[in-house]
Protein backbone atom coordinates (compact mmCIF):
# COMPACT_ATOMS: atom_id res chain seq x y z
CA UNK A 1 0.00 0.00 0.00
CA UNK A 2 1.52 3.74 -0.88
CA UNK A 3 1.54 6.07 1.79
CA UNK A 4 0.22 8.95 0.65
CA UNK A 5 2.07 11.77 1.98
CA UNK A 6 -0.41 15.03 0.83
CA UNK A 7 -1.85 15.17 4.39
CA UNK A 8 -4.54 17.84 4.20
CA UNK A 9 -2.74 20.21 6.26
CA UNK A 10 -0.61 20.42 3.87
CA UNK A 11 -2.67 20.58 0.73
CA UNK A 12 -4.33 23.31 2.40
CA UNK A 13 -1.29 25.25 3.40
CA UNK A 14 -0.27 24.69 -1.06
CA UNK A 15 -3.92 26.02 -1.92
CA UNK A 16 -3.77 29.20 0.41
CA UNK A 17 -0.54 30.04 -0.59
CA UNK A 18 -1.18 29.64 -4.11
CA UNK A 19 -4.23 31.95 -3.19
CA UNK A 20 -2.02 34.92 -1.55
CA UNK A 21 -0.11 34.68 -4.73
CA UNK A 22 -3.19 34.91 -7.09
CA UNK A 23 -4.83 37.89 -5.21
CA UNK A 24 -1.60 39.41 -5.33
CA UNK A 25 -0.93 38.87 -9.49
CA UNK A 26 -4.42 39.90 -10.36
CA UNK A 27 -4.25 42.73 -7.89
CA UNK A 28 -1.21 43.98 -9.39
CA UNK A 29 -2.59 43.45 -12.94
CA UNK A 30 -5.54 45.34 -12.38
CA UNK A 31 -3.78 48.25 -10.75
CA UNK A 32 -1.69 48.14 -13.68
CA UNK A 33 -4.73 48.94 -15.68
CA UNK A 34 -6.02 51.46 -13.27
CA UNK A 35 -9.19 48.79 -12.92
CA UNK A 36 -10.41 50.01 -9.39
CA UNK A 37 -13.48 48.69 -9.29
CA UNK A 38 -12.04 44.95 -10.53
CA UNK A 39 -9.52 45.39 -7.89
CA UNK A 40 -11.63 46.29 -5.03
CA UNK A 41 -14.11 42.74 -6.57
CA UNK A 42 -11.16 40.49 -5.77
CA UNK A 43 -10.23 41.49 -2.12
CA UNK A 44 -14.37 41.11 -0.93
CA UNK A 45 -13.78 37.52 -0.19
CA UNK A 46 -10.52 37.54 1.21
CA UNK A 47 -9.43 36.92 4.36
CA UNK A 48 -7.70 40.26 5.96
CA UNK A 49 -4.12 38.31 6.95
CA UNK A 50 -4.21 37.11 3.44
CA UNK A 51 -4.84 40.62 1.77
CA UNK A 52 -2.41 42.21 3.93
CA UNK A 53 0.29 39.79 2.49
CA UNK A 54 -1.10 40.26 -0.58
CA UNK A 55 -0.81 43.57 -0.12
CA UNK A 56 2.90 43.87 1.09
CA UNK A 57 3.70 41.49 -2.02
CA UNK A 58 2.87 44.89 -4.40
CA UNK A 59 5.08 47.76 -5.49
CA UNK A 60 5.51 50.05 -2.74
CA UNK A 61 3.51 52.80 -5.17
CA UNK A 62 0.34 50.01 -5.18
CA UNK A 63 0.37 49.23 -1.54
CA UNK A 64 -1.15 52.51 -0.59
CA UNK A 65 -3.65 52.34 -3.63
CA UNK A 66 -4.55 49.01 -2.42
CA UNK A 67 -5.44 49.63 0.82
CA UNK A 68 -7.41 52.77 0.24
CA UNK A 69 -9.64 50.33 -1.87
CA UNK A 70 -10.66 48.94 1.19
CA UNK A 71 -13.81 49.57 3.48
CA UNK A 72 -13.09 51.37 7.40
CA UNK A 73 -13.40 48.27 8.42
CA UNK A 74 -11.24 46.22 6.24
CA UNK A 75 -8.92 48.76 6.74
CA UNK A 76 -8.61 48.45 10.58
CA UNK A 77 -8.41 44.45 10.10
CA UNK A 78 -5.85 44.28 7.45
CA UNK A 79 -3.51 46.85 8.54
CA UNK A 80 -3.01 45.60 12.11
CA UNK A 81 -1.94 42.29 10.03
CA UNK A 82 0.69 44.61 7.72
CA UNK A 83 4.81 44.67 8.60
CA UNK A 84 5.78 47.40 10.61
CA UNK A 85 7.52 49.27 8.13
CA UNK A 86 4.58 49.26 5.60
CA UNK A 87 2.06 50.75 8.54
CA UNK A 88 4.75 53.32 8.51
CA UNK A 89 4.59 54.02 5.09
CA UNK A 90 1.09 54.00 5.00
CA UNK A 91 0.79 56.70 7.46
CA UNK A 92 2.62 58.84 5.49
CA UNK A 93 0.39 58.80 2.54
CA UNK A 94 -2.66 58.79 4.09
CA UNK A 95 -4.38 61.88 5.48
CA UNK A 96 -4.65 62.97 9.00
CA UNK A 97 -8.13 61.59 9.48
CA UNK A 98 -7.91 58.79 7.90
CA UNK A 99 -4.96 57.76 9.87
CA UNK A 100 -6.72 58.49 13.02
CA UNK A 101 -9.83 56.58 11.90
CA UNK A 102 -7.57 53.70 11.64
CA UNK A 103 -5.34 53.82 14.83
CA UNK A 104 -8.21 54.96 16.92
CA UNK A 105 -10.29 51.48 16.33
CA UNK A 106 -6.94 49.73 16.50
CA UNK A 107 -7.13 47.48 19.95
CA UNK A 108 -4.46 49.06 22.37
CA UNK A 109 -1.86 46.29 22.53
CA UNK A 110 -1.27 46.60 18.76
CA UNK A 111 -1.47 50.44 18.60
CA UNK A 112 1.12 50.64 21.29
CA UNK A 113 3.08 48.06 18.55
CA UNK A 114 2.77 50.09 16.11
CA UNK A 115 3.97 53.51 17.93
CA UNK A 116 6.95 51.72 18.92
CA UNK A 117 8.10 51.65 15.20
CA UNK A 118 7.00 55.33 14.55
CA UNK A 119 8.69 58.39 14.85
CA UNK A 120 8.18 60.26 18.42
CA UNK A 121 6.73 63.24 16.48
CA UNK A 122 3.86 61.30 14.78
CA UNK A 123 3.09 59.15 18.10
CA UNK A 124 3.05 62.37 19.78
CA UNK A 125 0.14 63.92 16.92
CA UNK A 126 -1.91 60.60 16.73
CA UNK A 127 -1.77 60.64 20.81
CA UNK A 128 -3.21 64.22 20.81
CA UNK A 129 -6.45 62.90 18.44
CA UNK A 130 -7.16 59.80 19.96
CA UNK A 131 -10.19 59.72 21.59
CA UNK A 132 -10.00 60.54 25.38
CA UNK A 133 -10.78 56.66 26.53
CA UNK A 134 -8.13 55.48 23.60
CA UNK A 135 -5.54 57.93 24.58
CA UNK A 136 -5.89 56.92 28.55
CA UNK A 137 -6.05 52.80 27.42
CA UNK A 138 -2.86 53.93 25.14
CA UNK A 139 -0.92 55.77 27.19
CA UNK A 140 -0.78 53.41 30.62
CA UNK A 141 0.76 50.99 27.90
CA UNK A 142 3.63 52.89 26.81
CA UNK A 143 4.03 53.85 30.57
CA UNK A 144 5.90 50.10 30.40
CA UNK A 145 8.91 49.02 29.88
CA UNK A 146 9.29 47.51 26.18
CA UNK A 147 9.25 43.93 26.36
CA UNK A 148 7.31 43.27 29.40
CA UNK A 149 3.83 41.89 30.17
CA UNK A 150 2.70 45.66 30.69
CA UNK A 151 3.75 47.15 27.10
CA UNK A 152 1.87 43.74 25.13
CA UNK A 153 -1.30 43.66 27.36
CA UNK A 154 -4.67 44.69 26.57
CA UNK A 155 -6.73 46.46 28.76
CA UNK A 156 -10.10 45.36 27.26
CA UNK A 157 -11.49 42.53 29.43
CA UNK A 158 -14.59 41.83 30.94
CA UNK A 159 -14.50 41.39 34.96
CA UNK A 160 -16.71 40.40 37.50
CA UNK A 161 -17.53 40.64 41.07
CA UNK A 162 -17.89 37.71 42.65
CA UNK A 163 -22.02 38.76 44.13
CA UNK A 164 -23.11 38.80 40.36
CA UNK A 165 -25.74 35.92 39.15
CA UNK A 166 -24.94 33.76 35.95
CA UNK A 167 -27.97 35.62 34.19
CA UNK A 168 -26.06 38.85 35.00
CA UNK A 169 -22.84 38.10 33.82
CA UNK A 170 -24.05 36.67 30.50
CA UNK A 171 -25.78 40.21 30.60
CA UNK A 172 -22.60 41.54 30.97
CA UNK A 173 -20.85 39.62 28.22
CA UNK A 174 -23.69 40.35 25.40
CA UNK A 175 -23.27 44.13 26.24
CA UNK A 176 -19.08 44.42 25.98
CA UNK A 177 -17.98 41.70 23.95
CA UNK A 178 -17.74 43.92 21.10
CA UNK A 179 -14.89 46.10 22.97
CA UNK A 180 -13.34 43.37 24.41
CA UNK A 181 -10.71 41.25 23.07
CA UNK A 182 -11.95 37.86 24.10
CA UNK A 183 -14.66 36.69 26.09
CA UNK A 184 -13.61 32.65 26.46
CA UNK A 185 -11.86 33.77 30.04
CA UNK A 186 -13.46 36.16 32.40
CA UNK A 187 -12.16 37.33 35.54
CA UNK A 188 -13.50 37.77 39.44
CA UNK A 189 -12.47 41.08 41.31
CA UNK A 190 -13.17 42.64 44.68
CA UNK A 191 -13.60 46.61 45.15
CA UNK A 192 -10.66 46.89 44.51
CA UNK A 193 -10.41 45.40 41.15
CA UNK A 194 -8.15 42.64 43.01
CA UNK A 195 -7.79 39.63 40.93
CA UNK A 196 -9.83 37.08 43.13
CA UNK A 197 -10.22 34.39 40.85
CA UNK A 198 -11.22 33.11 37.11
CA UNK A 199 -13.86 31.78 34.88
CA UNK A 200 -14.17 30.35 31.93
CA UNK A 201 -17.10 31.09 29.59
CA UNK A 202 -17.78 27.24 29.01
CA UNK A 203 -18.49 27.10 33.00
CA UNK A 204 -20.23 30.01 32.87
CA UNK A 205 -22.98 28.48 30.81
CA UNK A 206 -23.37 25.19 32.11
CA UNK A 207 -24.14 26.73 35.25
CA UNK A 208 -27.54 27.40 36.23
CA UNK A 209 -28.97 31.09 36.03
CA UNK A 210 -29.22 31.64 39.78
CA UNK A 211 -25.99 30.99 40.78
CA UNK A 212 -23.56 33.64 41.48
CA UNK A 213 -19.67 33.93 39.84
CA UNK A 214 -18.42 33.42 43.49
CA UNK A 215 -20.50 29.92 43.30
CA UNK A 216 -18.31 28.26 40.12
CA UNK A 217 -15.16 30.47 39.78
CA UNK A 218 -11.54 29.02 40.36
CA UNK A 219 -9.92 31.07 43.34
CA UNK A 220 -6.48 30.06 42.39
CA UNK A 221 -5.25 32.05 39.26
CA UNK A 222 -2.35 32.12 37.95
CA UNK A 223 -1.27 35.26 36.92
CA UNK A 224 1.84 37.55 35.74
CA UNK A 225 2.97 41.08 37.07
CA UNK A 226 3.08 44.37 34.55
CA UNK A 227 7.26 44.09 34.99
CA UNK A 228 7.20 40.18 34.10
CA UNK A 229 9.12 39.64 30.61
CA UNK A 230 7.21 38.67 27.60
CA UNK A 231 9.28 35.55 27.39
CA UNK A 232 8.10 34.38 30.83
CA UNK A 233 4.72 35.14 29.55
CA UNK A 234 5.20 33.38 26.57
CA UNK A 235 6.15 30.31 28.52
CA UNK A 236 3.57 30.80 30.96
CA UNK A 237 0.45 30.58 28.49
CA UNK A 238 1.92 27.38 26.70
CA UNK A 239 2.86 25.90 29.97
CA UNK A 240 -0.87 26.24 31.01
CA UNK A 241 -2.53 26.03 27.57
CA UNK A 242 -4.12 29.55 28.03
CA UNK A 243 -5.96 31.61 25.34
CA UNK A 244 -5.47 34.32 27.52
CA UNK A 245 -3.30 35.29 30.63
CA UNK A 246 -4.48 37.95 33.70
CA UNK A 247 -1.99 40.25 34.50
CA UNK A 248 -2.31 42.39 37.47
CA UNK A 249 0.28 45.28 38.98
CA UNK A 250 2.03 45.06 42.69
CA UNK A 251 -1.06 45.67 44.55
CA UNK A 252 -3.09 42.50 42.56
CA UNK A 253 -5.02 45.36 40.93
CA UNK A 254 -6.20 43.71 37.88
CA UNK A 255 -4.86 45.70 34.71
CA UNK A 256 -5.08 43.58 31.43
CA UNK A 257 -4.57 40.42 29.51
CA UNK A 258 -2.18 39.00 27.15
CA UNK A 259 -3.54 36.97 24.81
CA UNK A 260 -2.49 33.88 23.02
CA UNK A 261 -2.22 35.57 19.33
CA UNK A 262 0.37 38.25 20.82
CA UNK A 263 2.28 35.75 22.48
CA UNK A 264 2.93 33.95 19.06
CA UNK A 265 4.59 37.09 17.69
CA UNK A 266 6.55 37.21 20.56
CA UNK A 267 7.60 33.71 20.23
CA UNK A 268 8.17 34.90 16.24
CA UNK A 269 9.85 37.47 17.49
CA UNK A 270 12.41 35.96 19.86
CA UNK A 271 13.29 33.05 17.95
CA UNK A 272 14.13 35.20 14.92
CA UNK A 273 16.62 37.90 17.13
CA UNK A 274 17.95 34.22 18.28
CA UNK A 275 18.71 32.67 15.22
CA UNK A 276 20.08 35.92 13.47
CA UNK A 277 22.21 36.19 16.45
CA UNK A 278 23.30 32.87 16.22
CA UNK A 279 24.42 33.20 12.50
CA UNK A 280 27.08 35.33 13.65
CA UNK A 281 25.52 38.40 15.26
CA UNK A 282 23.18 40.08 13.24
CA UNK A 283 20.92 42.03 15.28
CA UNK A 284 17.06 42.29 13.41
CA UNK A 285 16.39 45.06 15.99
CA UNK A 286 12.76 44.09 15.41
CA UNK A 287 13.09 45.14 11.81
CA UNK A 288 12.37 42.81 8.94
CA UNK A 289 15.90 42.06 7.65
CA UNK A 290 14.82 41.20 4.00
CA UNK A 291 13.34 45.18 3.92
CA UNK A 292 15.93 46.68 5.57
CA UNK A 293 18.31 48.81 4.05
CA UNK A 294 21.67 47.24 2.91
CA UNK A 295 23.86 49.56 4.25
CA UNK A 296 22.05 49.07 7.23
CA UNK A 297 22.46 45.18 7.28
CA UNK A 298 25.95 45.24 6.53
CA UNK A 299 27.05 47.89 9.06
CA UNK A 300 25.30 45.47 11.83
CA UNK A 301 27.23 42.41 10.77
CA UNK A 302 30.28 44.22 10.08
CA UNK A 303 30.94 44.09 13.68
CA UNK A 304 31.05 40.95 14.40
CA UNK A 305 33.02 40.02 10.88
CA UNK A 306 35.41 42.43 12.34
CA UNK A 307 35.92 40.38 15.63
CA UNK A 308 36.10 36.94 13.84
CA UNK A 309 39.17 39.06 11.26
CA UNK A 310 41.14 40.17 14.26
CA UNK A 311 40.57 36.33 15.44
CA UNK A 312 42.21 35.33 12.79
CA UNK A 313 44.99 37.60 13.07
CA UNK A 314 45.51 36.31 16.60
CA UNK A 315 45.37 32.42 15.20
CA UNK A 316 48.06 33.75 12.17
CA UNK A 317 50.67 35.30 14.41
CA UNK A 318 50.84 31.83 16.78
CA UNK A 319 51.17 29.53 13.46
CA UNK A 320 53.64 32.01 12.56
CA UNK A 321 55.46 31.84 16.00
CA UNK A 322 55.58 27.70 15.37
CA UNK A 323 57.60 28.37 11.97
CA UNK A 324 60.27 26.29 13.24
CA UNK A 325 57.90 23.42 14.17
CA UNK A 326 56.42 23.44 10.87
CA UNK A 327 59.67 23.82 9.35
CA UNK A 328 60.95 20.08 10.72
CA UNK A 329 57.01 19.20 9.77
CA UNK A 330 55.59 20.52 7.23
CA UNK A 331 53.16 18.21 7.58
CA UNK A 332 51.32 19.60 10.48
CA UNK A 333 49.75 22.55 8.65
CA UNK A 334 47.81 20.62 6.62
CA UNK A 335 45.56 19.97 9.34
CA UNK A 336 44.65 23.13 11.16
CA UNK A 337 41.55 23.66 9.10
CA UNK A 338 40.23 20.24 10.35
CA UNK A 339 40.93 21.17 13.73
CA UNK A 340 39.81 24.85 14.14
CA UNK A 341 36.33 24.10 11.69
CA UNK A 342 35.86 21.14 13.38
CA UNK A 343 36.17 22.87 17.31
CA UNK A 344 34.34 25.47 15.91
CA UNK A 345 31.08 23.21 14.83
CA UNK A 346 31.47 21.52 18.37
CA UNK A 347 31.49 24.53 20.07
CA UNK A 348 28.26 25.95 17.81
CA UNK A 349 26.34 22.67 18.51
CA UNK A 350 26.91 23.13 22.31
CA UNK A 351 26.02 27.05 22.58
CA UNK A 352 22.62 26.35 20.38
CA UNK A 353 20.97 23.61 23.17
CA UNK A 354 22.09 25.64 25.70
CA UNK A 355 20.39 28.76 24.50
CA UNK A 356 17.30 26.98 23.01
CA UNK A 357 17.02 25.13 26.58
CA UNK A 358 17.66 28.78 28.35
CA UNK A 359 14.74 30.16 25.91
CA UNK A 360 12.49 27.29 27.05
CA UNK A 361 13.32 26.65 30.20
CA UNK A 362 14.33 22.97 29.64
CA UNK A 363 17.67 23.40 31.67
CA UNK A 364 16.64 25.57 34.75
CA UNK A 365 16.10 21.81 37.23
CA UNK A 366 19.46 20.45 36.36
CA UNK A 367 21.98 23.77 37.14
CA UNK A 368 24.55 25.75 34.91
CA UNK A 369 27.21 22.92 36.21
CA UNK A 370 25.47 19.81 35.61
CA UNK A 371 25.06 21.28 32.00
CA UNK A 372 28.17 22.52 31.46
CA UNK A 373 29.79 18.86 32.58
CA UNK A 374 27.16 16.88 30.08
CA UNK A 375 28.55 18.97 27.50
CA UNK A 376 31.94 18.01 28.32
CA UNK A 377 31.54 14.93 28.44
CA UNK A 378 29.33 14.96 25.14
CA UNK A 379 32.69 16.63 24.15
CA UNK A 380 34.79 13.72 24.99
CA UNK A 381 32.78 11.21 23.15
CA UNK A 382 32.59 13.03 20.02
CA UNK A 383 36.24 13.87 20.03
CA UNK A 384 37.24 10.14 20.54
CA UNK A 385 34.93 9.34 17.92
CA UNK A 386 36.31 12.04 15.65
CA UNK A 387 39.75 11.58 16.68
CA UNK A 388 40.01 8.29 15.95
CA UNK A 389 38.77 8.71 12.45
CA UNK A 390 40.89 12.11 12.10
CA UNK A 391 44.29 9.26 13.12
CA UNK A 392 43.59 6.70 10.22
CA UNK A 393 42.92 9.89 7.75
CA UNK A 394 46.09 11.51 8.88
CA UNK A 395 48.01 8.43 8.97
CA UNK A 396 46.50 7.37 5.30
CA UNK A 397 47.13 11.04 3.78
CA UNK A 398 51.12 11.39 5.76
CA UNK A 399 52.26 8.31 6.11
CA UNK A 400 53.71 9.41 9.82
CA UNK A 401 52.42 7.80 12.68
CA UNK A 402 52.86 10.47 15.27
CA UNK A 403 51.53 13.31 13.33
CA UNK A 404 48.25 11.19 13.02
CA UNK A 405 47.95 10.54 16.97
CA UNK A 406 48.99 14.25 17.18
CA UNK A 407 45.88 14.89 14.81
CA UNK A 408 43.63 12.66 16.77
CA UNK A 409 44.69 13.58 20.25
CA UNK A 410 44.56 17.75 19.40
CA UNK A 411 40.91 16.93 18.19
CA UNK A 412 39.86 15.28 21.37
CA UNK A 413 40.71 17.83 22.95
CA UNK A 414 39.97 20.84 21.32
CA UNK A 415 36.41 19.18 20.96
CA UNK A 416 36.37 19.33 24.92
CA UNK A 417 37.70 22.64 25.19
CA UNK A 418 34.52 23.41 22.31
CA UNK A 419 32.13 21.99 24.25
CA UNK A 420 33.06 23.29 27.50
CA UNK A 421 33.11 26.82 26.06
CA UNK A 422 30.01 26.84 23.98
CA UNK A 423 28.13 25.68 27.40
CA UNK A 424 29.68 28.15 29.43
CA UNK A 425 29.61 31.39 27.78
CA UNK A 426 26.34 31.32 27.25
CA UNK A 427 25.82 30.81 30.67
CA UNK A 428 28.31 33.83 31.76
CA UNK A 429 26.98 36.27 29.04
CA UNK A 430 23.33 35.81 30.51
CA UNK A 431 25.16 36.71 34.15
CA UNK A 432 26.72 39.98 32.96
CA UNK A 433 22.78 40.85 31.26
CA UNK A 434 24.18 40.23 27.45
CA UNK A 435 22.09 38.24 25.21
CA UNK A 436 23.98 35.35 25.07
CA UNK A 437 23.01 34.14 21.50
CA UNK A 438 24.62 37.03 19.97
CA UNK A 439 27.53 37.29 22.47
CA UNK A 440 28.80 33.48 22.13
CA UNK A 441 29.41 32.67 18.32
CA UNK A 442 32.37 35.10 18.01
CA UNK A 443 33.78 34.06 21.32
CA UNK A 444 33.49 30.65 21.04
CA UNK A 445 34.99 30.94 17.61
CA UNK A 446 37.83 33.32 19.41
CA UNK A 447 38.26 30.69 22.06
CA UNK A 448 38.22 27.41 19.73
CA UNK A 449 41.23 28.75 16.76
CA UNK A 450 43.73 30.32 19.44
CA UNK A 451 43.54 27.76 22.05
CA UNK A 452 43.08 25.08 19.44
CA UNK A 453 46.08 26.08 17.89
CA UNK A 454 48.26 26.01 20.75
CA UNK A 455 47.18 22.77 21.70
CA UNK A 456 47.98 21.35 18.47
CA UNK A 457 51.36 22.68 18.25
CA UNK A 458 52.66 21.71 21.84
CA UNK A 459 50.52 18.64 22.02
CA UNK A 460 52.68 17.64 18.81
CA UNK A 461 55.57 18.68 20.24
CA UNK A 462 55.57 16.19 22.70
CA UNK A 463 54.42 13.29 21.20
CA UNK A 464 57.14 14.04 18.19
CA UNK A 465 59.62 14.90 20.62
CA UNK A 466 60.74 18.14 19.10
Amino acid sequence: MTENNNSPSTLQDVSRRELRDLVRSQLQALLEQNDLQGAKAILVPVQPADIAEAIEGLPEAMQAIAFRLLSKGEAIEVYEYLDSSIQQALIEEFKRQDVLDIVDQMSPDDRVRLFDELPAKIVNRLLEQLSPTERQATAQLLGYEPGTAGRIMTPELISFKEGFTVTQALERIRRLANVTETIYYLYVTDNARRLTGTLSLRDLVTSQPTQTIGEIMTREAVFIYTDTDQEEVARVIQRYDFLAVPVVDREQRLVGIVTVDDVIDIIQEETTEDIYALGGGVQSGGDNYFQSDLLTIARKRVVWLLVLLLTNTVTGTIIKSQEGLLQQVVSLAAFIPLLTGTGGNVGAQSSTVVIRGMNTDEIRAMGEYQVILREGIAGLMLGTMLGSIATVWAYFLQGNLAVAISVGVSLIAISVLASVSGSALPFLFRFLRLDPALMSAPFITTAVDVAGVLIYFNLARLILRL
